[in-house]
């Protein structure tokens, strides 16, 4: 059975659809009155809005594409994928129905459910459509050409890169800010359970070569992660445009929900640009060497990333930003997308790791894979 990037992608967006369902978590309660067969029955809503109606068919319709997608890469047969792509999102969506009977803040309804099924199937004929005009076989000798086998978790990691970059940063492209809360957790939980008195932080001044640092680490990182599993050849310099672009694009697109469209390239300060100019000039360079030699750069360029993310002092302007995400309406995804950019040099140093120590588990290319010339 093959793998497939899209394999990657299905779990990752099966796990942002119940993230967005079941958000905010809490408070969980059994319903008054719900007993016996009561709770896997589905009610029509009393109330209808065009948002929800658009929302629920267009949420899942990747869903199903995505499902057909993997389902056809790993080697099931067309009906078979049909099949699958229209019955795992429906079964999914009826489960997460039933739960939010048990989330206060969230109301079940049978509408929402025959909306998501309705759109997962779309996405599924979709996805058969494609396959019947030979898009993802197409898709499929393509990569083939461009990426070594087995790529397909880092292909994934790369290709939800660009969404980590929404959630307001520190610095442009300065993923990874997951030790200070998880360090604040910690400190808290120590503190009411009486261990030790919470001791008081004191914020680092962060200076404008450091904010450059980081962005020139944060361009790195995923560049780096991409030729760890790119092809030796000119393609990989459009392929390093590509990462540039969509980084910038998405800064550009954080930066205009925060602040207003015209305020959109505001964080292109000079420093910022030398710091884009010098990271794409030393990813080309890179790209000279062997996939290997790749994949072992990144690791101390990821970890250093993290580290400098987090002596980085909160900006006032960033938790400004940060306030209008939590507060706007209908965010229940801020919360994902948070985790996702602090947490995205993590899984891909995790990635990297497991590739090199482990060859082929969980997906990661093997030792031999990383050399210049795949094996023969």
């Amino acid at each position: 059975m093959r793998r497939s990037g899209a394999s990657w992608l299905t779990l990752g967006y099966a796990l942002l659809v119940a993230y967005a369902s079941l958000h905010p978590f809490g408070p969980w309660d059994w319903p008054v009155g719900l007993t016996g067969w009561a709770v896997g029955r589905l009610e029509w809503p009393r109330y209808w809005s065009r948002f929800d109606i658009w929302a629920n068919a267009a949420g899942y319709l990747p869903f199903g594409l995505l499902c057909f997608a993997s389902a056809w890469r790993s080697g099931l047969r067309v009906r078979g994928s049909l099949l699958l792509a229209v019955l795992l999102p429906a079964a999914l969506a009826y489960g997460l129905e039933l739960a939010q009977r048990f989330v206060a803040l969230r109301v079940p309804s049978l509408a929402d459910w025959v909306l998501n099924s309705g759109g997962a199937a779309v996405g599924a004929l979709l996805g058969l459509a494609a396959a019947r005009l030979g898009w993802l076989e197409r898709w499929g000798h393509w990569r083939e050409r461009w990426f070594v086998p087995n790529s397909a978790g880092a292909l994934a990691l790369l290709a939800l890169w660009p969404l980590g970059l929404l959630f307001p940063l520190p610095a442009p492209l300065a993923q990874g800010q997951f030790l200070p809360p998880l360090q604040d957790a910690l400190l808290d939980a120590l503190s009411q359970a009486g261990w030790l008195e919470r001791p008081t932080l004191v914020a680092h001044s962060v200076s404008s070569l450091e904010r450059a640092a980081a962005t020139l680490l944060g361009l790195l990182a995923p560049s780096l992660l991409l030729l760890a599993v790119a092809r030796p050849g000119w393609q990989r310099v459009p392929q390093l445009l590509g990462v540039v672009l969509a980084g910038a694009g998405m800064t550009a697109l954080s930066t205009s929900l925060g602040f207003g469209p015209d305020k959109a390239w505001a964080w292109l300060t000079p420093l910022t640009v030398q710091a884009l100019g010098v990271g794409l000039v030393l990813a080309t360079l890179a790209a000279l060497l062997p996939a290997r030699a790749c994949a072992v750069l990144a690791l101390p360029l990821l970890t250093g990333l993290i580290l400098l993310v987090a002596r980085m002092a909160a900006d006032p302007f960033v938790l400004l930003d940060q306030q209008r995400w939590a507060l706007a309406p209908r965010m229940e995804l801020f919360g994902l997308l948070q985790w996702l950019g602090w947490l995205w040099p993590l899984l891909a140093l995790a990635w990297l790791m497991a590739g090199l120590v482990k060859g082929d588990a969980g997906g990661a290319p093997k030792l031999d894979r990383f050399s210049r010339r795949p094996r023969r």
